[in-house]
């Protein structure tokens, strides 16, 4: 009984939730940035290139029996070991994308923070009125001598 109740203690604790909401929106984040990758930028890779699939793009390491199609697909269905490189470039374009919103992202909140900090912290604070009015003596005093 008293691991259910300290479980349920940890599992309600703020952070155990922004965790929960974070993982939950980093998923769809990554599902946009997946689209981006293969609907928009990957196509235009392969327009420069000369309008190759990158995902299709692996060598052959085994025997392909008869009448199996070369395709990366068909090889795997075949159980035929392929080096899919194609498939590492995708990723590693997704991964690098995916990297650099990230950094701006971070750079652009980073930025408002400090952009909201700066207004704070902008002049000294006033000094206190019984600084004030003895400096003001200390002043009055300097002028009768």
């Amino acid at each position: 009984m008293a691991i259910l109740k300290e479980f349920r203690e940890f599992a309600v604790k703020g952070n155990v939730i922004d965790l929960a909401v974070g993982v939950i929106i980093g998923a769809a984040f990554g599902k946009i940035v997946d689209s981006l990758v293969n609907d928009l930028v990957m196509p235009v890779i392969g327009a420069i290139v000369g309008k190759i699939d990158f995902s299709n793009l692996f060598l052959v390491l085994g025997p392909v029996p008869a009448g199996t199609a070369r395709t990366l697909d068909a090889l795997k269905k075949a159980a035929v070991p392929v080096f899919a490189y194609g498939s590492f470039l995708t990723v590693l374009v997704n991964f690098v994308l995916l990297a650099f919103i990230v950094f701006l992202m971070v750079k652009q909140i980073n930025r408002l923070r400090r952009a909201h900090a700066e207004p704070a912290a902008a002049g000294p604070a006033a000094p206190p009125e019984d600084i004030v009015l003895l400096r003001e003596i200390r002043d009055s005093l300097r002028r009768d001598r």
